[in-house]
């Protein structure tokens, strides 16, 4: 199946006094049709800047400095900013982690979501408002043609962010990207809102990139994964295959990070250390300095392997699958 978007040695640096920040550093990664594409990592990852990249919202002092994003066969990597604009709430959307980013405080939900139809569209204000209602409908909303004339303040945050869910797929975009938006709700409505985003995918088939820390929230929605450290993707592969046989030690640190039912009443494990000062990286592997089995190899940057039907950069894989 043809890709949606592919991303190709995609580099994203920002130019500050202190030095050069290299936030994304050589990214490799594709999303298909009606795939769900989990981007993990920690805080300071580099994953949030790849998807803004993507969407064209890089601020000074960053910007692109290499790669291409191909959406639909198409560089849009350094585009030109009025085909961003065709193409950012129309062909790509985006869900951010704070539904407040997405909505205008002052105006009315019908206002806010029929105007990102009209901005692409020349359709009658009836049609478009008739889709705004459907649209809320399909993410589970009740009574959409109230919620329709509530402003922002008078909804739940669970219930603001469907609203961010259904403007993103008002124009059934070809790719959605997903910047933690389930990270400031309860567990419930966090299972509610990653249900309706599956369902929708399979539904449009549109493709999804869910951007998160957690894998235990992207183990049950997405198709595959890839997992991201200091500006690089570690390892990606199929969801299962990562969840189940982990090779990068970081992969395995957060996966041995997520509490389950298993380890009652036993401590957590923990990645030993802080994510490492961007503007001043260790030689070699990032993660070397807070890795139990690094080794003199590992002052060299490990190149990207196929390792057990996934890519890897990692010269010590972990789980056994490696050694068969």
């Amino acid at each position: 199946m043809t890709a949606v978007l592919e991303v190709s040695g995609l580099k994203t640096h920002f130019f500050t006094h202190a030095g050069v920040v290299k936030a994304v550093d050589g990214v490799d990664f594709s999303v298909r049709k009606g795939e769900v594409m989990g981007l993990v990592g920690e805080s300071g990852s580099g994953k949030s800047i790849t998807g803004f990249s993507i969407i064209g919202l890089i601020d000074q002092p960053g910007r692109i400095v290499d790669g291409a994003i191909r959406f639909n066969g198409e560089d849009i990597a350094g585009a030109p900013e009025e085909t961003l604009k065709s193409i950012r709430g129309n062909r790509i959307s985006m869900i951010f982690q704070d539904p407040m980013m997405t909505l205008n405080p002052v105006l009315r939900i019908d206002t806010q979501m029929m105007e990102a139809i009209l901005a692409h569209e020349a359709v009658p204000k009836k049609e478009a408002w008739e889709r705004c209602r459907d649209a809320l409908g399909l993410v589970g909303i009740p009574s959409p043609e109230e919620r329709l004339r509530a402003y922002p303040h008078q909804l739940s945050g669970g219930m603001r962010q469907r609203v961010s869910i259904a403007i993103a797929f008002l124009n059934k975009p070809d790719l959605i990207i997903a910047d933690e938006p389930t990270t400031a709700l309860d567990v419930t409505i966090q299972a509610q809102i990653i249900y309706e985003a599956q369902k929708l995918t399979k539904q449009t088939g549109t493709a999804m990139i869910w951007i998160t820390h957690d894998l235990a929230v992207v183990a049950g929605l997405a198709d595959r994964i890839s997992v991201m450290y200091a500006g690089k993707i570690v390892e990606q592969g199929e969801t299962d295959d990562i969840i189940d046989r982990p090779l990068h030690p970081y992969t395995v640190g957060l996966l041995g990070s997520v509490p389950t039912a298993n380890n009652r009443g036993e401590r957590l494990f923990q990645i030993e250390g802080m994510t490492p000062n961007m503007l001043a990286l260790p030689e070699g592997c990032a993660f070397s300095p807070r890795c139990g089995f690094a080794s003199d190899a590992c002052q060299v940057p490990p190149p990207v392997e196929q390792v057990a039907s996934r890519e890897l950069r990692c010269y010590h894989p972990q789980s056994q699958v490696a050694a068969e």
